[in-house]
């Protein structure tokens, strides 16, 4: 099978479990992020993609063939690190041709495969400059020219955007993934921003505690999230804790709601947790009747221009609803109000 496949891998160090049974297919083409918070097992996992640390059980196929025990300049592999890597006492040029040196390839070759590789990245003639005289961006731009010099099967990137500022952190996702698309070449970004992930991704792999939580498309994973971590931790969201009555209801705070689905493995009378989105939730008048409604009372409203978020206290919890401003209701601070979650937008995950 073409692609990478992850079979049952685990990684240890010592008594520490850092990842933990992991299955994983990536087609090839495809650009893939492994998101989650700090010391949740993405990293280790890339890591052991590359050969720069061994499994402790599993297996690892890059088309087919395993890899698992072949050593990582062997592999074929591109990769960028947080850090970069690059050698301060040599040119551009040199550092990005420095594993076709390694290789014995002529050094007339090796410039013209660096002058390629620059105007890909954009950035034409820079060749003979230090890398100390770059920018942060032309420094990253460099970096991925080195890792792309060897024409790898698999691109890998460890967090590479996090020392820059927002803007050009933004402007480098972007080109990242035109990048990526150009050359079609398999590629996997670790990173704990959701935005990046969720922007540039074809398939997110969400990560917690050493464990796959969730992967799928950035869509699937924000509109169907699979836990209340996966909820939680992609964007902002609702959570209500429930109790299951059968497929499309479940039961809180004495009211019952009817839900688009319950998760895979939550039966009838067990917990579960209903997830809905800000913005999908309504915020009415008090004396609006209907179904899927909580009364409450608005405690804080927050407009921050392109949209306005309102808080309403229903009990034991606060509700959040996100509006466009054309789209607020006529409500205050201290107001009694009804908090509608229509059922299209309730999902209820696993706990």
């Amino acid at each position: 099978m073409s692609g990478l496949q992850l079979s049952s891998i685990t990684k240890k160090f010592g008594q520490v479990t850092a990842v933990q049974d992991i299955d994983l297919n990536i087609p090839n083409g495809k650009f893939v992020s492994f998101l989650g918070p700090s010391g949740c097992g993405k990293t280790t996992l890339l890591r052991m993609i590359a050969g720069l640390e061994t499994p402790t059980a599993g297996e690892i196929l890059l088309d087919g063939e395993d890899i698992t025990p072949i050593p990582t300049h062997q592999r074929n592999i591109g990769m960028v690190f947080q850090s970069l890597a690059l050698f301060p006492h040599l040119s551009v040029w040199e550092n990005i041709t420095y594993g076709l040196r390694i290789r014995s390839i002529d050094k007339a070759s090796r410039r013209t495969k660096a002058s390629e590789l620059l105007e890909l990245v954009r950035l034409p003639d820079v060749e003979d400059r230090r890398v100390s005289q770059l920018s942060g961006g032309q420094r990253q731009r460099v970096a991925i020219a080195r890792a792309l010099a060897l024409e790898p099967k698999l691109f890998l990137l460890d967090e590479p955007l996090s020392a820059l500022d927002a803007k050009l952190r933004e402007e480098m996702q972007v080109e990242l993934r035109i990048l990526q698309e150009r050359l079609g070449i398999t590629t996997i970004i670790v990173t704990h921003d959701q935005r990046e992930a969720m922007t540039m991704s074809d398939e997110v792999v969400v990560m917690s505690t050493a464990r796959i939580q969730q992967m799928g498309s950035p869509l699937e994973i924000y509109r169907n999230p699979a836990t209340a971590f996966v909820a939680e931790f992609i964007g902002t969201s609702n959570l209500i804790n429930v109790k299951v009555n059968n497929a499309q209801e479940v039961e809180a705070h004495g009211e019952r709601f009817a839900v688009q689905g319950i998760a895979e493995g939550l039966t009838a009378g067990g917990d579960g947790v209903l997830s809905i989105r800000p913005e999908e939730v309504h915020v009415l008048p008090e004396s609006h009747q209907g179904a899927n409604q909580l009364s409450g009372r608005v405690t804080f409203v927050r407009d921050v221009g392109a949209s306005v978020e309102t808080f309403v206290d229903c009990g034991d919890i606060t509700i959040i609803s996100l509006a466009t401003p054309k789209e607020r209701p006529d409500i205050h601070i201290g107001d009694q109000v009804k908090v509608e979650l229509p059922s299209e937008a309730c999902v209820v995950v696993r706990p």
